[in-house]
């Protein structure tokens, strides 16, 4: 549930919270801009997360070392077979684009 204060802040309320129920979850506030704040939301859309989880996860990411053990093994991955991918994306895009929609004659 959301309102505004006296101030014209948004103010989110999570409804366990208004029904007596209590809830672990802290809120705070963050100021963001514009444009980083729609990349956020864009972010959390993509992922089917509503923005309070997105922001979550990230700094469950950052915090635990998921996100550095995403990274490495990314790179690992480039290390190992970066030549083959960079090949295969040369011909990816040298290709036709006929030639790459499913069940085109070849």
């Amino acid at each position: 549930m959301r309102s505004r204060s006296k101030h014209g802040t948004l103010v989110c309320y999570h409804p366990a919270t208004i029904l007596g129920m209590a809830t672990s979850k802290k809120q705070t506030q963050v100021r963001l801009e514009p444009d980083v704040l729609d990349a956020g939301k864009q972010a959390a859309a993509a992922r089917g997360l509503d923005f309070n989880r997105y922001v979550e996860r990230l700094i469950i990411e950052d915090t635990t070392g998921a996100r550095a053990a995403g990274m490495a093994a990314a790179q690992r991955l480039i290390a190992e077979h970066g030549a083959f991918l960079d090949d295969l994306e040369q011909q990816l895009a040298d290709a036709p684009y006929e030639q790459l929609k499913p069940g085109a004659a070849a």
